[in-house]
């Protein structure tokens, strides 16, 4: 039977699907998803630069709500952080409907695995968008007591503690991905139409370093999460920001953590150019 000859119910569905993929398709969102790249960038400086600080002896929290909440109050702080909302909100939008109309012309098992990867990454994105959209409208969060408190609670029964440890191996793992993507240059796959010359090797080299750096600190969380579950100590689970304090505290911490800082921002800084070439 020709499509658009069926049942009304099934006409409507049809519709709703076309129109569907056509606003996934649309220049707007795209627009949208490539300004939630910019929006991870920021994301990243940001907490690069107070890793930096906290590596010269400085104060504050190296993760999101530290981040954020530096642009609170600052000069077009409020500004920045709508824009990071939409954009953050867009991106998600974008992956979710490469869950549905993506990974096309793939085997069924390539296309599990993007179908998967798209929308771990927009429930990502969305719940970085929610926390950016929190603070614009003047809330607030603490990351580091929101992941003390939930490991917690998942410590308090078998399952919870099991789940916490395959999220930890799970964290792990995707930092183990993070080094091998910066060290392979695997992530070139996912960019179009680079420059040639010096500012195509610029751009190369920041994900390279980047990569590695957030991987880096990935692991470290990784390893954070299993060792509080394992010892069934909730209070060593206290997020990014714990995790690269901890690096600090180690012999030779300091330069490390600088390290990793510049890293972090370097990443920031390939996230706002990947929102040109990123293949879309």
């Amino acid at each position: 039977m020709a499509r658009g000859s069926g049942t009304p119910g099934r006409d409507a569905a049809d519709k709703a699907s076309d129109a569907a993929e056509d606003a996934s398709n649309s220049k707007g969102l795209e627009v949208a998803a490539r300004a939630g790249y910019v929006a991870a960038g920021v994301l990243h400086i940001l907490i690069g630069l107070i890793a930096l600080g906290l590596a010269r002896g400085g104060s504050g929290e190296a993760d999101q709500s530290g981040a954020m909440g530096q642009l609170v109050g600052s000069p077009g702080g409020t500004l920045l952080l709508w824009f990071c909302f939409i954009g953050c909100i867009g991106l998600a939008l974008f992956q979710l409907s490469e869950v549905f109309f993506g990974a096309k012309g793939l085997s069924d098992k390539d296309k599990l695995k993007a179908r998967a990867k798209s929308g771990g990454q927009a429930a990502v994105y969305a719940a970085i968008g929610v926390t950016f959209g929190r603070y614009a409208l003047g809330g607030s969060s603490d990351s580091s007591s929101s992941a003390s408190s939930m490991s917690a609670s998942l410590m308090s029964n078998p399952a919870g503690t099991a789940l916490l440890l395959a999220v930890g191996v799970g964290i792990l793992v995707v930092g183990g991905y993070f080094v091998y993507s910066g060290a392979t240059r695997h992530f070139l796959k996912n960019l179009t139409g680079l420059p040639s010359g010096r500012a195509g090797t610029a751009v190369v080299v920041l994900g390279i370093v980047g990569y590695i750096a957030k991987g880096f600190a990935l692991g470290v969380l990784g390893v954070l999460i299993v060792v509080a579950t394992v010892t069934n100590n909730p209070e060593q689970s206290t997020g990014l920001d714990g995790a690269l304090k901890s690096v600090r505290d180690q012999p030779f911490g300091v330069w490390l953590l600088g390290a990793v800082a510049l890293g972090l921002m370097a990443y920031g800084v390939f996230m706002a150019v990947r929102s040109k070439y990123q293949r879309m």
